[in-house]
């Protein structure tokens, strides 16, 4: 039988709202929850919408929106959270792992941007630039004498790939001011800081995040590493906040053998997903040792979990920051999005490692204090940990959940109790800008000086007097006098990575690093 084109619509219409009727008749409890989100979601549209049309102060309703989510979200758990139009970019670009640029390095000197050095093969090093320079204007725009934000710096030197920007330049050391054109091109991120041997079997990999490309950077390492005759893989997740699980679990399958569990998750109707090893790794036999500290989170977790419960290798270091939950990002239309935890995660023994977040606010993230003054830092045996949350690995050694990844050989603080202050300064960007001012004053003295030449003249100038004054034009009154071994070195470290490369920063800075220096004598 034919139905007429004009009735089909209705006869449609009708079969709906008897099936809705039918529903609610048969599950009044699915309707009346149905009603009541809806009712809650029209409550905050009309909210807004009143907000808008009848307030009597001019105002932005994306800031009232704003505000909205970051309300929800703050009843939720720490790591749900609200990503603003103005910050996706630039966390999607760390996440990615790369942007589009001109490829420096700089900071304002002096209200004048300051190329502290250009990126190895990037657009600005094939035109010529070098340390030191100054950008005075790019096209049109000045940008000295202009007390621009870093962020806006950046705004102005990125663009589109394969655009070109006209860029005067002044060189201080040859006194002298040109322009040059550079074609902006696509510029690395690194995650992987270093990969390279430090003793004759022994190789090091330091990974500073888990990003799209981070995996490819380290098998990359490694697999350099084997070439070399790596018998021994030191993987450095120190101050690693985490990043993407997959990148993980990628980088745990080169050390597991087929079918070892790497990590669990568990969604809200608990359901259960395990991730296993396959049989592509190319490091299942040799030694493995994981380095962490109380700033390794999350991803970072994952990974020494995963070689610590499968007994593939020792953790060592300090407990770890203690995030076990899974989130996932959702954009929200306007250019902004919501990062929400969606499952919690396990180690292969079973093992939660999410701490307690009663407080969501600055101590839930910044526990250092915390773990300081307990002297936790200090000695293992002041981690305070339940005894009712002890899993076994897979030979039966002890792991403890609940609250981050407990090392297997506890390393302390490099620094006596009450010294740490002056280790924290040294690592900091103080020292970054002081070695720049001291090199900026007299490039061409150190334009082809060797290492070793290098070392003489950090403790034979005056350096060290200079360091002090420089701390305190700066307020910061420390007493140096019985620390100047360490300054020198760690002044040494700046000049080293400023001058060569971070290749040749790592083989110094390790020489003198007590996590790794336990790992070797091991």
């Amino acid at each position: 039988m034919k139905m007429n084109k004009v009735y089909f619509p209705i006869v449609i219409a009708v079969a709906v709202a008897v099936g809705l009727l039918l529903g609610s008749k048969l599950n009044p409890s699915t309707e009346t929850a149905f009603l009541n989100r809806n009712a809650n979601k029209n409550k905050l549209n009309k909210l807004i919408d009143f907000i808008e049309k009848e307030y009597v102060d001019s105002l932005n309703t994306d800031s009232i929106v704003d505000l909205t989510v970051n309300g929800i979200l703050e009843k939720l758990d720490p790591h749900s959270v609200y990503i603003p139009k103005s910050q996706l970019e630039a966390v999607e670009q760390e996440m990615r792992g790369n942007f589009v640029g001109i490829g420096i390095n700089f900071y304002m000197y002096n209200d004048s941007l300051a190329v502290i050095k250009p990126i190895a093969n990037g657009p600005s090093e094939k035109v010529g630039l070098k340390s030191g320079d100054r950008i005075l204007f790019a096209d049109k725009l000045q940008l000295y004498n202009k007390k621009l934000e870093t962020d806006t710096l950046f705004s102005i030197l990125k663009g589109e790939q394969g655009s070109n920007v006209k860029l005067t330049v002044y060189r201080k050391s040859e006194k002298k001011k040109f322009a040059v054109n550079v074609t902006r091109d696509v510029i690395p991120i690194k995650s992987v800081d270093v990969s390279q041997m430090v003793d004759k079997t022994t190789g090091y990999i330091k990974i500073n995040r888990f990003a799209e490309k981070t995996y490819d950077e380290f098998l990359s390492g490694l697999t350099q590493l084997k070439k070399e005759g790596a018998k021994h893989i030191i993987i450095d997740l120190r101050d690693n906040g985490g990043g993407y699980l997959e990148s993980a679990v990628a980088i745990a399958d080169e050390f597991l053998k087929n079918k070892e569990l790497i990590v669990k998750t568990k969604n809200k109707k608990d359901k259960i997903e395990s991730t296993l090893a396959t049989e592509k790794g190319i490091f299942e036999t040799g030694k493995v040792s994981v380095l962490i500290n109380e700033n390794s989170a999350s991803a970072s977790e994952i990974l020494a979990g995963a070689i610590q419960d499968n007994d593939r290798g020792l953790v060592y270091g300090r407990r770890s920051f203690g995030k076990g939950l899974v989130q996932r990002e959702m954009p929200l239309g306007d250019g902004s999005a919501v990062r929400l935890t969606i499952a919690r995660y396990y180690t292969p023994s079973g093992r939660s490692i999410q701490k307690p977040y009663e407080d969501k606010g600055e101590n839930y993230f910044n526990e250092f204090d915390k773990r300081f003054e307990s002297g936790e830092l200090y000695e293992k045996d002041k981690a305070k940990i339940a005894d009712s949350l002890k899993f076994k690995t897979k030979k039966g050694r002890i792991v403890y959940g609940g609250g981050g990844i407990m090392p297997d050989i506890f390393v302390p603080l490099e620094d006596s109790h009450g010294a740490e202050g002056l280790t924290m300064l040294m690592q900091s960007g103080l020292v970054n800008y002081f070695v720049f001012e001291q090199l900026d004053q007299n490039r061409k003295k150190f334009e082809k000086i060797s290492m070793e030449a290098l070392e003489k003249e950090i403790r034979s100038g005056n350096y060290f007097n200079n360091f002090k004054a420089y701390m305190a034009k700066g307020g910061l009154l420390f007493n140096l006098e019985n620390q100047k071994e360490k300054v020198l070195f760690y002044l040494q470290a700046e000049f080293v990575r400023q001058l060569f490369n971070e290749k040749a920063y790592y083989q110094l800075i390790l020489k003198k690093d007590n996590m790794v220096n336990k790992v070797l004598r091991k």
